[in-house]
């Protein structure tokens, strides 16, 4: 029996006053479809997704929703007047005692629902948006760049939740793990041409790499045919010109065909220079401590970052990453400790707020008064890495087009913004380049880019990310903020830390278990290398099962409780009879999580025990 689609689009146009975006687009989502929608920055994978929703209304074509299919789209910047809080927003249109739904996707999402609205920052009111959606489980599910302001367990926890869901879901991110993890089709948008290969992201890279090849082949073909044919149209028509109109006709199709066919934009013209050589030791901090106050950030961190490293900084939001690298850099001053910072250095900074970009600015302007970039008595050129360029052609190296340079900055997307930052922090040499959270909306072709950069760089380089594939390409020390205080080095990037750190906890619950038992029989406990080689009971991932599991149980108990208050009510099935049918399906799918969770419990209390 064939399947009713979530969601078709059929001969999708759409035109901003320019080049159409799309044309004659046709698009089927099917139900549980886990999608990647790929594509350059400006592209057009937002548009779409709009579209998608129904938020924007094409030129021409026709967009259906099966009658019943309920579709949810999260708002890049959500409006919040008139909510007092957070939750207030994320909870607008649930069934009274559904309020649930939001207090686990703002557990599991990091943000209190309970914060003022008005007060609220970008990512916060962006993880209440992402809250908003989960909580009213739609049957299509639009994802526009979700772990955007998330940390790394926050981000862990959306990949659990997206990956258990039984609902569809069309997905744009930059974040190559999340997107390998989670999709089973890719939406690739070219050039205004939308194709789709029914394998996930994970084979995107070598999917594209075919198409542009035959594009490539098919591109050198048409070109000899074309030569060879303008050769006879010269050398041969003249004796038989009646006869071969026809031909002649085909060679003019051909040169229209290849004129019309649209060149690939390539990759931004990005490179990075470093300044004079700094000294061997570039940051040397002992004993730094810091806190604001009752909040600890750091105690007794050491660390020496010598010329050539790339440093990254993990850990949740908040935790105090920013912080620890402004003590480093000298902007900050700690509470105690010291920090010695090396010879010759000339920092370059790449910030997450992107504060330094004035949005009431154009390009040009923001690229000309700069005091870094700027060129006496010239108004239309800039310094680039010691030699003047003319303000377009520098703004062409970064993939902007000629129109977009009188533009307002506050008029580009978050990738254009992140590569005009890029295009000012690159125009000057540096040997200490300082990225906190780079990777936010930019495309996978220029994240690839710079990882390549950042490889070449002379310089040092430290880090914030969320990105674990970024990480795990550039880093070769990673620093694990994990609060209270602590702040452990690794060697290597996140892949390495998360081995390391496993092993450490399993040494470590394997010398207190062994030195606990002697204790408790009133012997004395063995040596730590007798510890070590008699190793734990259980396994490190069983042992930290074990301790989440009471935590599990008691979320899944809570939600039991409302969602039965809930179907308590005996006009429910008369007035919503979907919402009586899917509060009864969750409740007996948190049942059998609750009775699957008791009894994983008690098989591990027994063994441990």
């Amino acid at each position: 029996m064939a399947r009713i689609p979530l969601l078709q689009l059929s001969g999708i146009s759409l035109t901003f006053g320019g080049d159409p975006i799309f044309d004659g687009l046709d698009l089927v989502v099917q139900p549980s479809d886990r999608v990647a929608l790929v594509g350059r920055n400006g592209s057009g994978k937002s548009t779409l997704m709009k579209v998608m929703a129904g938020l924007i209304e094409p030129d021409a074509g026709l967009r259906v929703v099966p009658p019943g299919i309920t579709t949810g789209y999260m708002e890049q910047e959500p409006v919040l007047t008139g909510y007092a809080t957070l939750g207030d927003y994320a909870a607008e249109g649930l069934d009274a005692g559904e309020d649930w739904r939001v207090e686990a996707a703002a557990e599991g999402l990091k943000f209190r629902p309970e914060a003022e609205a008005s007060k609220a920052s970008g990512g916060e009111r962006r993880r209440a948006a992402l809250a908003r959606l989960l909580a009213h489980a739609p049957e299509l599910m639009l994802l526009d760049e979700p772990t955007n302001h998330l940390d790394i367990e926050a981000i862990a926890w959306l990949e659990k939740f997206l990956s258990e869901t039984r609902a569809g879901f069309v997905l744009i991110s930059h974040d190559r793990a999340f997107l390998r993890a989670l999709t089973k089709a890719t939406l690739w948008i070219d050039r205004g041409q939308v194709r789709r290969q029914e394998r996930g992201f994970a084979g995107f890279e070598d999917w594209r790499e075919e198409v542009w090849a035959a594009e490539d082949d098919a591109r050198h073909k048409l070109d000899r045919k074309i030569k060879a044919e303008a050769r006879w149209a010269v050398e041969g028509i003249s004796a038989r010109r009646k006869r071969n109109q026809g031909r002649l006709r085909a060679l003019q199709d051909m040169k229209a065909e290849r004129a019309s066919q649209i060149r690939r934009q390539g990759t931004a013209a990005m490179a990075l220079e470093s300044g004079g050589t700094s000294g061997k030791m570039v940051i040397e901090a002992k004993g730094l401590a810091k806190r604001f106050g009752d909040k600890v950030i750091l105690t007794g961190f050491d660390l020496r970052v010598q010329r050539g490293d790339r440093v990254a900084f993990v850990g949740p939001n908040g935790v105090g990453k920013t912080t620890l690298l402004k003590m480093l850099t000298g902007e900050e001053a700690p509470d105690t400790g010291t920090v010695k910072l090396g010879t010759n250095l000339d920092i370059a900074v790449f910030d997450q707020a992107r504060a330094t970009l004035d949005l009431s600015m154009t390009l040009w302007d923001g690229l000309v008064n700069d005091p870094e970039m700027r060129v006496s008595g010239r108004a239309d050129q800039v310094m680039v890495r010691g030699q003047p360029k003319h303000v377009i052609a520098y703004l062409k190296d970064f993939l902007f087009d000629e129109s977009q340079a009188r533009a307002p900055i506050k008029s580009l997307s978050g990738g254009e913004r992140a590569r005009l930052l890029l295009a000012r922090i690159m125009a000057r040499p540096s040997n200490l380049l300082i990225l906190d959270e780079p990777t936010n909306d930019l495309d996978v072709e220029t994240l690839d880019l710079l990882q390549d950069i950042l490889g070449e760089y002379d310089g040092t380089v430290l880090l914030v990310s969320h990105d674990r594939d970024f990480i795990d390409r550039v880093a070769n020390t990673t620093i694990a903020m994990e609060g209270d205080g602590r702040a452990t080095v690794y060697a290597g990037g996140w892949t390495d830390y998360q081995n390391q750190r496993a092993e450490r906890q399993v040494s470590d619950a394997a010398e207190a278990a062994q030195a606990a038992a002697p204790r408790a029989a009133g012997k004395p406990a063995e040596k730590p290398a007798a510890r070590a080689a008699a190793g734990a009971a259980l396994s490190f991932t069983e042992r930290h099962r074990l301790e989440a599991l009471p935590g599990v149980i008691a979320r899944l108990e809570a939600e039991i409780a409302k969602l039965t208050e809930f179907l308590a009510d005996p006009a429910l099935f008369a007035n919503s009879p979907a919402k009586f049918n899917k509060a009864s399906e969750a409740l007996v799918e948190r049942q059998q999580q609750l009775a699957a969770a008791e009894e994983e419990w008690l098989a591990l209390e027994e063994r441990a025990g």
